[in-house]
């Protein structure tokens, strides 16, 4: 596990939004969802992202634009056009006089759109819980970036927009998952097309000392982890390890221990066959208690909150 795989590994749907959107001309969407992470893929056709602050950003077929909170922006045919329909928090699509338009624009499973057979087609996931991407990673990112289809390609895009309309049970989380795949893909082929404005942590991708005490605690997260364990099997001193990997990952290594174990947790937590106590004893702590503390410390709900949602998702 390298510095950027910790990074990416963030990611995990849980119940995200995702949408095939159909439109013809003219339409203009104003965007004050405020989703953690949004993800934006031409399908067809040819859509322009207005960002409040920033140059325009067109999105042809491949294309992909990626947005984070708290970032307002337009969606529209072309740069001028101004907003018909307003999308609030929570996904909520309003004309300008704050009348629903969700069943008037609602053509069947996930498609949304002001014409079923619109000549522009664009998919949208959004990540729409704080808890599913760690601070990290939004902090590395700025409030729009975007990626051409001539800097990248991947058969994730296709296959998603075939998926997204798919009704049948457990399709939530085959969505979920493609959207993290798509996501960090796009987010990978970014992360290598930054120059000078790369992170500091990607920098200095290499460090050894660092990438062993990733490794360990990702593969090992069950195990009673110190900082003076990890500096021992890393061959460092304490203080060495902790500055080295502050410098290079973010945060701490316990706090970067701590939100690797809550996320596997999450996943875990999904599987049917797994229980609390269970998923406490895979992720290092001593009881279920401990570990029901900590999880929603971090998370926000409860364990059994958690799993009681993503499985009735499921």
């Amino acid at each position: 596990m390298d510095t950027l795989g910790g990074l990416l590994d963030a990611p995990r749907a849980r119940g995200a939004f995702t949408l095939r959107t159909v439109m013809t001309p003219p339409w203009s969407l104003r965007i004050v969802a405020e989703s953690p992470l949004t993800l934006i893929a031409g399908v067809k056709g040819e859509t322009w992202l207005m960002p409040d602050e920033g140059e325009p950003v067109r999105i042809g077929p491949g294309d992909i634009a990626v947005t984070r909170a708290p970032a307002h922006y337009t969606v529209a045919h072309a740069p001028t056009m101004p907003p018909q329909v307003v999308i609030h928090p929570g996904q909520r699509c309003c004309d300008l006089d704050g009348r629903s338009v969700r069943e008037e624009m609602t053509h069947g499973v996930r498609i949304w759109g002001n014409d079923p057979r619109g000549e522009t087609v664009f998919l949208v996931g959004a990540y729409e819980h704080l808890s599913d991407i760690s601070d990290r990673l939004l902090r590395s990112l700025p409030p729009v970036l975007s990626l051409s289809h001539r800097d990248w390609e991947s058969p994730l895009v296709p296959l998603l927009c075939d998926e997204v309309v798919v009704d049948e049970p457990g399709q939530a989380a085959v969505l979920d998952r493609l959207l993290d795949l798509l996501i960090t893909a796009v987010l990978k082929a970014w992360f290598a097309r930054q120059d000078a404005d790369r992170p500091a942590w990607w920098r200095h991708q290499g460090d050894r000392i660092v990438e062993r005490a990733l490794r360990l605690m990702h593969d090992y997260p069950a195990r009673p982890w110190t900082l003076g364990a990890l500096a021992l099997e890393t061959g460092a001193s304490r203080a060495s390890l902790a500055r080295r990997f502050h410098d290079l990952v973010g945060e701490p290594p316990m706090t970067f221990l701590k939100n690797w174990r809550m996320a596997l947790a999450a996943d875990l937590l999904c599987q049917p066959d797994e229980t609390v106590g269970s998923v406490a004893e895979k992720v290092g702590y001593a009881t279920p208690y401990a570990f029901s503390a900590a999880f929603k410390r971090v998370r926000g709900i409860s364990p059994k909150t958690h799993r009681a949602s993503a499985l009735a998702d499921g």
